[in-house]
């Protein structure tokens, strides 16, 4: 774990997806990333080819969100949404899942969904898939679990921080029932050292999180 934590910069997708945020916002969140060595930035679809031009001579990989917050636009749309985004310049994409399906059980759909997303756009760009952790119940994290690895889709990821964060039990039963097929990403309510430390040891290989600097601020402050 101590060695994960000399690392932790490399965990963090370095997120900034309010509906009010400018071009100077984004900029101000990419030279952040470029200066802390973060993996990644995660922004919304209409900043993916400003971002890109921003972080063209970085080593800082662009994410940004698909059919977000909601999960309920058509798969047509997402789709497209995703091919744009692959155009703009994006170099991986967080999906949300259809959660009023999950709810209701009808899993092959969401599968059906989550492939042909996967299937249509490139091979080299990471699929995260969204299925808001906090709105399902323990078995429903674990079904959802395992039509994520259905898919193909590269990461099950708990929330879009719009309606409830992480949870290391949910990122614990995610981790556990993918048995090491696909990654967990964490995101939403991560603002200090301590809940990193939980979400990594709970399972997470990836952390959203739009308090990166102020973690960075204090591990620094601690030693």
């Amino acid at each position: 774990m101590t060695s994960k934590i000399k690392i932790l910069p490399l965990f963090f997708d370095h997120t900034n997806l309010k509906q009010d945020a400018t071009e100077a916002d984004i900029l101000k969140l990419c030279q952040e990333a470029k200066d802390y060595k973060f993996y990644a930035v995660c922004v919304n679809p209409i900043f993916v080819s400003f971002a890109s031009s921003q972080l063209q001579d970085s080593k800082v990989k662009l994410a940004t969100v698909i059919g977000f917050p909601l999960g309920s636009n058509r798969t047509e749309i997402k789709l497209k949404e995703a091919l744009l985004a692959v155009q703009d310049g994006a170099d991986e994409l967080d999906m949300v899942a259809n959660i009023g399906k999950i709810k209701e059980h009808k899993y092959t759909d969401v599968e059906k969904e989550i492939s042909e997303i996967r299937k249509n756009i490139p091979h080299n760009i990471p699929l995260k898939v969204i299925v808001e952790s906090s709105q399902l119940s323990e078995i429903e994290i674990i079904e959802s679990t395992k039509i994520v690895i259905n898919s193909g889709a590269d990461f099950i990821k708990t929330s879009t921080g719009f309606f409830g964060g992480a949870t290391t039990v949910a990122v614990s039963l995610m981790r556990n029932a993918s048995n090491g097929r696909i990654k967990v990403k964490a995101s939403g309510n991560i603002k200090t050292v301590t809940d990193c430390k939980s979400m990594i040891f709970a399972g997470a290989s990836r952390l959203g999180c739009s308090a990166s600097v102020d973690i960075m601020n204090e591990m620094a402050n601690k030693n």
